[in-house]
């Protein structure tokens, strides 16, 4: 491996400290809720002692230096000596912004001067609301501390100076070299340590501090500690145990302590190698390859079914089913959880809760409904929107909750699952609910209704959506400009979804987000209208019937059809897509679906299922509203995919215009 193939240190360490923040700010947000809970508090002093240690190590000092202090905060909180208060978790939550932008290299000394003051501040204010404790044993005199690390700690990032300087920072310290170790020269091996050491550790220091030196290097070294009083005790052939190993994280549950501190062994006999990262470019191009070969098996199973050639007949159904079984383990590597999007909202909400001086709790529903992640990175600002709209105009204050009946307490609740093809993520709050009368005196005077235009709920909230839209009483920092809505909207259409509201007065609101599961490769129903041949995406139809050429011309002129006691309205795809061709004798109607609505598509042929790998269409050609992309067809031809949301609001709009003419 040439040294351009190596993985930068630096980048891999942005990467797992990125996974500590995370862990650690979920517990700091746990810690709002149970801020008597001690193994939240070990959580959070873990993570920060993590980083700190990590970022020196990876030459990051100025992130050490910084969550150095966030980390003293903790311990003291973990001692006993400081309450774990709102405020202090607060800043603590603050000063997780700046470790970020830390990471990433922006430093501002002004910003942190300014979050350890307030840090300061709040230590100082919560002593006060902390239980005394009495001193540990030890404390007064000190401690006799002898220690040897595994011989390869060195080679796995453990250096032994930075735990020595550790010590020095607790108190009055005097080491002593400890070298009966050492093999003869001929069997020396440099990169192996084979030194130990003897530390008197002076003053009133706890037992803990000491083994928190230790805390990610402890289950490997040899490691005495004790009271100065009882004098020096000579080191045992397996290492202490002590009280602290239970706490102490894996390798498996923390990449960073991984990367830094032990042999890459996890607790629990588990491989470090069962769980492997792969950056997201990668998957992103081997998806490209299974999307080629797709391509590439479509067209050998055309050429194989114009063949009497038996053996290439049997040879193409085994590549289809191979390259189908790799479309789906493919397709399953680039699922992930829609908990890691919600996760994400804890700490908004958080925010918001004290931007707006209203108490809102979060709610998550279907955490584990899998979702393809470029879908799942490109769905967090449009829900950022809609969540914090239904914070500033769904929820109420306190005073007006407790008028209306309610708990004081607001609660806007996120949930998915999956129905066919595509996962529906519902943005839900218990709140005024929205004013009609409001949203239509405002349509009206922006002109984008008659004053005596006739409406549906579901047309009327969709105007929420156009741009420059807002029934804001008064310009703040979460809403009222009216951007940002017709931002949701145009992100959710070029993901091929689909935006549903509904809402009760008093009641509150939602909602709903449609989106497909997987934005790559699709099953598909191939069809064809006059010569040219379309996809309709198979998790949108629900059925097919014949329409004889009799019963095409007796609804000439009228679009509904009855379908089991229900009219479903339907478009000629010919004249739509003005063909030049007539019809075929027998003609086929597809009845697809999205959401609660359901429309008939007249095509000439229905061909069969076909694997459908999506290409995105030229911005040309991406001003066509009927088409969501295309696809390549295995003899080379281009073939559109129908974008069924947009033909079921056209073929209603057409409904609606012959109702009103007849």
């Amino acid at each position: 491996m040439s040294g351009a193939d190596l993985p930068d240190p630096a980048e891999t360490f942005r990467v797992e400290a990125a996974d500590v923040l995370n862990e650690v700010e979920q517990a700091l947000l746990d810690l709002t809720e149970n801020p008597h809970d001690k193994d939240l508090v070990d959580a959070v002093f873990r993570g920060l002692h993590t980083l700190k240690g990590s970022g020196a190590m990876f030459g990051f000092d100025d992130l050490a230096g910084f969550t150095h202090h966030c980390e003293s905060a903790f311990d003291q909180v973990r001692k006993g000596a400081v309450a774990a208060t709102p405020e202090l978790i607060s800043i603590v939550l603050g000063a997780q912004d700046r470790m970020r932008a830390l990471v990433d290299g922006e430093v501002d000394e002004e910003k942190q001067n300014r979050i350890l003051a307030q840090l300061g501040a709040a230590v100082a204010a919560a002593s006060g609301q902390s239980e005394s404790q009495a001193p540990k044993d030890g404390e007064a005199g000190g401690w006799h501390v002898r220690f040897r690390l595994p011989a390869d700690c060195m080679a796995n990032g453990t250096n032994p100076l930075f735990l020595l300087d550790e010590l020095r920072d607790l108190g009055e310290c005097e080491i002593a070299l400890l070298t009966d170790a050492i093999p003869p020269l001929a069997d020396l091996d440099p990169r192996e340590c084979h030194l130990g050491w003897d530390v008197t550790l002076k003053g009133a220091v706890d037992r803990d501090d000491i083994e928190d030196v230790f805390i990610f290097v402890m289950d490997d070294m040899e490691l005495s500690i004790e009271p100065l009083c009882e004098g020096p005790v000579e080191i045992a052939g397996a290492p202490v145990p002590s009280t602290r190993e239970a706490e102490t994280p894996s390798a498996e549950t923390n990449p960073v302590v991984g990367a830094a501190a032990n042999d890459g062994k996890a607790q629990g006999g588990k491989a470090a190698g069962d769980t492997l990262r792969v950056p997201a470019e990668r998957l992103d191009e081997l998806m490209d390859r299974v999307g080629q070969l797709v391509i590439a098996q479509s067209r050998l199973s055309q050429i194989a079914h114009g063949n009497v050639d038996l053996a290439l007949r049997s040879v193409s159904e085994e590549i289809e089913r191979l390259s189908g079984e790799l479309r789906d383990t493919m397709m399953v590597m680039r699922m992930v959880p829609v908990s890691t999007l919600f996760g994400r909202f804890r700490r908004l909400i958080h925010d918001l809760s004290e931007e707006t001086g209203k108490a809102i709790t979060l709610s998550t529903e279907g955490e584990g409904t899998e979702v393809d992640k470029t879908v799942i990175e490109r769905l967090f600002d449009p829900i950022v929107h809609l969540v914090r709209n239904s914070c500033d105009h769904g929820l109420e204050t306190p005073d007006q909750r407790r008028a209306a009946g309610k708990s004081e307490s607001g609660n806007v609740t996120l949930s998915a699952h999956q129905t066919g093809g595509e996962v529906v993520i519902t943005i839900r709050d218990d709140g005024r609910g929205i004013d009609r009368d409001r949203v239509r005196a405002k349509a009206e005077e922006n002109g984008l209704i008659k004053p005596d235009q006739v409406l549906s709920d579901q047309d009327l909230f969709q105007l929420i959506f156009h741009p420059g839209f807002s029934t804001a009483a008064q310009v703040s920092n979460l809403s009222g400009r009216g951007v940002g809505m017709d931002v949701v909207k145009r992100t959710i259409e070029s993901l091929r979804g689909t935006i549903e509201i509904t809402s009760e007065p008093g009641e509150g609101s939602t909602i709903a987000l449609r989106i497909p599961l997987t934005l790559a490769i699709i099953e598909g129903l191939l069809v064809r209208v006059g010569e040219e041949q379309y996809v309709i995406p198979l998790s949108s139809v629900e059925e097919c019937i014949e329409l004889s050429l009799e019963d095409d011309m007796r609804h000439r002129g009228r679009s509904p059809i009855s379908l089991r006691g229900a009219l479903v309205p339907f478009l000629r795809l010919r004249e739509l897509f003005a063909s030049g061709t007539k019809p075929d004798p027998y003609q086929k109607i597809i009845v697809v679906s999205t959401g609660s609505e359901r429309v008939g598509l007249v095509v000439d042929q229905i061909i069969g299922n076909h694997q459908t790998v999506i290409k995105s269409m030229s911005a040309f050609h991406r001003s066509a509203a009927s088409f969501s992309g295309a696809t390549i067809l295995g003899d080379g031809t281009v073939a559109l995919i129908l974008d069924v949301p947009q033909l079921v609001s056209l073929a209603q709009q057409q409904e609606e215009r012959l109702q009103a003419a007849g």
